[in-house]
């Protein structure tokens, strides 16, 4: 369970040099221990202290459990056969969330006994932000197995327990879970890691059994003898994208994660994809012979989309913000750099480092966020998104901060707990947070300092622990320099800044849009390559959601086996010159008409926006045959922005 290097005479003088004298003793203890005490260390916590992992009440944890139902059914059969070991060795395996709450714990009575007395029972948060430097809370941090011995816990109290954990990772790389063996440290738990990461191996595998009708799931492995047991490689496709994987199939093809909705079967395989089921001898580009066969490959849709989750993005519904299917975030493909920075920020926000992400509007700052969040340890938690330039501040206060009942009038009979508290145990996602007033950004930098909410017209302070995102396409160093951001907020969110370029700064953008064109269901039509060129030229002001629009629009218009030529472009896209000015009644109506129809186009079909735009009514534009119907009112914003728990 332990390298030689971190013996416990070693590790003994490692917490001496690095809790008496700041010290970082990399020679004594595994990079990993020593992240965690530094996270931990950068935390405020006391070595020496108890932890406070408050446990949760009758009725949060009986939610718990509901919410992560799916976890214990499909963990139930490996708890049972661990069980058995764990009895006999005076130990206890457990069962968390993604966020390090115990679900189950079985095994020696004798030893539950001693293990409840440090708080390791069901019910009780073992993540790191609570528990400090443990197994299962750091390896869900670090996302590998990992065990941690007596002194290589943080907490001093915990030196009791030898521990041996790993992350339960979902088809498309979100933690699902945690499993761990605990023991007595005096007892040596040579083969726990073994055991726990063959236990953890028979869980994905058997995600795997149900949830992909429709699609292709192709299972191998470079021993056919081992087709059909928890150790093959399991890649799923649809319209010959990769959907979803297990952590086998990766590490066969050399990728990682981030290649979920990125990567296409054919780039995967150098004979191509097999067109038909049945038993294949495939080989990968590498050259490595795989043996596989292909289950359940259902017909392929004609306008392939992979689902928001492969893409790196959430269901609307679990953003807590309802988006219709016209309105749905664009879906820009992530650069090398820009992946790499993703990884980054994962591991910040396990770390509950906040995360600042820069960009242009439309070059996927959203989609980014959310990206993160379904990496990283609380993908099972809420992610709440809150667009900061969307709402007055009367009612962002009421809507982040929440209010006690009687607050002011319309407020609800029992108050409202607001976005920032229902944020509680995930990310809170806080965009065009330059836009925030400065009262605002004041109660805001108190709730992070102090880790607590004050909901307005209340008095006691209520403790939150969520992880944040901020986003914004300004420069908020010009901001802070101009009095408009307030400078301790801002060095307080940007401790990690993430530049994401605008399109047009983007090389191979001739692939991208390929890409793009065939995410976007354009498998039906063709790009001719005098159009696909005049694409890639143009600048976008507008980036991803501006090119996703304009192709979306093309496909839609397009009939089945159409090709795209220039012809099918704007003039703008085309690069001709605007015609010369016209005179007489006809041309002014004309010019009227194309000026009403781009002030459509600039409002994205907004009727009541291009109105506004040309200082006209709405109804001259309906008069015109322009705008279709009237548009319906903007949602609520306080119905809108009311967050949902997604389900594990």
């Amino acid at each position: 369970m332990r390298s030689a290097a971190s013996t416990h005479q070693s590790v003994l003088v490692a917490r001496r040099r690095f809790f008496a004298n700041g010290e970082a003793p990399t020679e004594l203890v595994r990079p990993s221990i020593l992240r965690s005490w530094m996270r931990c260390a950068e935390r405020g916590f006391d070595g020496e202290a108890v932890p406070l992992a408050e446990p949760l009440t009758a009725h949060e944890f009986s939610v718990a459990i509901d919410q992560h139902e799916r976890l214990c059914r499909l963990s139930r059969p490996e708890l049972e056969l661990l069980h058995a070991d764990a009895e006999a060795s005076g130990a206890l395996v457990v069962l968390t969330d993604p966020s390090g709450l115990v679900l189950d714990a079985r095994g020696s009575s004798a030893f539950a006994g001693r293990a409840a007395r440090v708080m390791l029972r069901p019910g009780v948060p073992w993540g790191e932000t609570a528990s400090g430097t443990n197994a299962v809370g750091t390896a869900l941090v670090e996302r590998q197995a990992i065990a941690v011995h007596g002194a290589e816990h943080f907490f001093a109290c915990h030196q009791v327990l030898t521990c041996a954990a790993g992350p339960i990772f979902g088809p498309r790389g979100e933690i699902l879970g945690g499993l761990d063996l605990s023991g007595p440290a005096a007892v040596p738990g040579t083969h726990a890691l073994g055991l726990v990461q063959l236990a953890i191996d028979q869980i994905e595998h058997r995600l795997f059994e149900a949830g992909f009708d429709g699609r292709e799931v192709l299972r191998c492995h470079t021993d056919a003898g081992l087709l059909g047991t928890a150790r093959e490689a399991i890649l799923v496709f649809e319209g010959g994208w990769l959907v979803a994987a297990n952590r086998h199939a990766l590490r066969l093809t050399g990728l990682g994660w981030e290649a979920v909705g990125q990567v296409e079967a054919a780039s995967l395989f150098a004979e191509g994809w097999p067109p038909e089921p049945g038993p294949w001898r495939l080989r990968l580009r590498s050259g490595e012979v795989l043996h596989g066969r292909l289950d359940h490959p259902g017909a392929r849709p004609a306008r392939p989309s992979p689902s928001p989750e492969a893409r790196g993005e959430m269901p609307a519904r679990e953003a807590g913000v309802p988006v219709s299917g016209a309105e749905r975030a664009v879906e820009p493909l992530f650069d090398p750099a820009t992946a790499e920075m993703l990884r980054r920020a994962v591991r910040l926000l396990d770390a509950g480092v906040p995360v600042l992400v820069q960009g242009e509007t439309g070059t996927g700052k959203d989609v980014f966020a959310r990206a993160a969040h379904a990496a990283s340890a609380r993908a099972g938690r809420p992610f709440v998104a809150v667009n900061c330039a969307a709402l007055p501040e009367s009612l962002i206060e009421s809507e982040l901060f929440g209010y006690d009942e009687g607050a002011f009038t319309g407020a609800r009979r029992h108050g409202a707990p607001g976005l920032l508290r229902a944020a509680d145990g995930g990310v809170l996602f806080l965009d065009e947070i330059g836009d925030m007033a400065l009262s605002l950004q004041t109660r805001l930098l108190r709730v992070l300092q102090e880790r607590a909410v004050v909901p307005v017209g209340g008095r006691r302070p209520i403790p939150v622990d969520f992880t944040l995102i901020c986003a914004t396409n300004r420069t908020l160093s010009e901001q802070v320099a101009r009095g408009a951001f307030r400078s301790d907020l801002y060095f307080r969110i940007a401790t990690y800044t993430v530049p994401l370029p605008p399109l047009r700064a983007l090389a191979e953008r001739e692939a991208i849009i390929r890409m793009l064109w065939a995410r976007l269901g354009g498998a039906a039509v063709s790009l001719a390559p005098d159009c696909l060129a005049a694409l890639a030229r143009h600048d976008w002001p507008g980036n991803f959601r501006q090119l996703t629009g304009t192709l979306r629009t093309m496909i839609v218009l397009a009939e089945p086996g159409h090709v795209c030529t220039l012809a099918d472009l704007s003039p703008e896209l085309r690069g001709v010159a605007a015609p010369p000015e016209r005179s007489g009644a006809a041309d002014l109506e004309a010019l009227t008409r194309e000026a009403m129809q781009a002030a459509l186009v600039a409002a994205g079909g907004n009727v009541a926006a291009a109105a506004r735009r040309l200082g006209i009514n709405r109804s001259t534009l309906y008069r015109r045959g322009l705008g279709g119907r009237p548009v319906a009112p903007p949602l609520d914003p306080a119905r809108a922005l009311r967050p949902q728990t997604p389900n594990t």
